[in-house]
C-alpha cells in the first residue's frame, strides 16, 4: 500500500524515497522514519538559530546605516576645512555670498562601463526665509557625474558646490537637478579673480570647487546630476523626511553635524 499523504509530505521534506517496500514508513538506504524525524527536529533547531541571527542583523542594520552617515559628515567637515584654506581654495568672499553649499567628499572614478563617478554628501543652507543667517541642518544628497568621470583620476576628489542664487536652491530642493540644465554652473573663481565676482551678472547659480591630492582647482561639473539621498536622510533623522523640510528648519541639526555647522559658522556667520 502506498504511504498516506501526510507520510508522503514528510518523505519529500526529508528527501527520501516515499515508495517503501512495506508499511513501516519512509526508507532510503535503510533510513527509518524515526531517524528522519530526529533530523527534522535538528533542522528545525538550525532554522530557529538562523532566524535569531537574522533578527539580530535586522536590529543592527539601522546602527550601521547611522554610522555610515556620521562618517560621511565627518569626511565632509575635513574636506570643507581643507578647501577653505590656501589661495587656490574656496575664497571667503564667495562663501559670504552663498545661500547653500553642497559637499561631496572622496568622490572616486568608477570603472568604465558602470557610469562615470558617484559621490555622496550633503546640502547645508543658511537659516532664515532669505537664507541670510547662520548655517542649518544638513540634508543628505547624492552626486552622479555620469560622463564627467574623465575629469577624475584614480584618487579621491573632494567637491564643494556653492549655491549662489535662490533659483539654484529651489532647483536643487525640488528634485533631481542637472547642472548646466535647470541650474547654471561654472568653475568657481579663486584668488584675485574672486574679488568683486558677481554671480548674478554672470547668470550663474552654482560655483564648483574641487581638491585632489592637496591641489585646488575650480572645475565645471556641467552635466552632473544630483538628488536627495532619501535613505541617508532617514538614517540621520530617524524618519522619512524631505530635503525641503530639513532645510526649512523642520528638524534640529543632529549632533554628528555640529562640527560641520560650526566650521561654516566660523568661516562665514552670515550672508553679506
Amino acid at each position: 500500500m502506498a504511504p498516506s499523504a501526510a507520510r508522503r509530505g514528510l518523505c519529500i521534506v526529508l528527501g527520501v524515497n516515499f515508495n517503501p517496500p512495506s508499511e513501516v514508513g519512509c526508507y532510503d538506504s535503510g533510513l527509518r522514519l524515526g531517524t528522519g524525524l530526529f533530523f527534522l527536529r535538528e533542522d528545525e533547531n538550525v532554522k530557529k538559530t538562523l532566524c535569531i541571527v537574522a533578527l539580530g542583523l535586522v536590529a543592527t542594520l539601522p546602527l550601521f546605516a547611522q554610522k555610515k552617515v556620521d562618517d560621511r559628515l565627518e569626511k565632509s567637515t575635513t574636506a570643507m576645512q581643507a578647501i577653505l584654506q590656501g589661495d587656490k581654495g574656496l575664497p571667503t568672499s564667495i562663501l559670504n555670498r552663498a545661500q547653500c553649499v553642497l559637499i561631496f567628499p572622496s568622490v572616486k572614478k568608477v570603472a568604465i562601463g558602470i557610469g562615470g563617478s558617484y559621490g555622496r554628501g550633503e546640502l547645508i543652507c543658511r537659516k532664515g526665509s532669505d537664507m541670510n543667517g547662520s548655517w542649518g541642518a544638513p540634508a543628505m544628497y547624492a552626486l552622479d557625474q555620469g560622463s564627467l568621470g574623465v575629469q577624475l583620476g584614480s584618487t579621491a576628489t573632494d567637491f564643494v558646490l556653492v549655491v549662489m542664487s535662490h533659483q539654484g536652491v529651489e532647483q536643487i530642493l525640488n528634485g533631481k537637478t542637472k547642472l548646466g540644465g535647470n541650474a547654471a554652473a561654472a568653475a568657481g573663481p579663486t584668488g584675485a579673480q574672486a574679488t568683486g565676482y558677481n554671480a548674478d551678472a554672470m547668470k550663474v547659480d552654482v560655483l564648483t570647487y574641487s581638491r585632489s591630492k592637496g591641489l585646488f582647482a575650480g572645475v565645471s561639473l556641467e552635466g552632473a546630476s544630483m538628488d536627495a539621498d532619501h535613505d541617508a536622510n532617514k538614517s540621520l533623522y530617524g524618519k522619512e523626511i524631505s530635503a525641503h523640510e530639513i532645510i526649512s528648519g523642520a528638524v534640529p541639526a543632529p549632533a554628528s553635524a555640529q562640527s560641520l555647522i560650526s566650521l561654516l559658522d566660523n568661516a562665514s556667520p552670515s550672508r553679506k
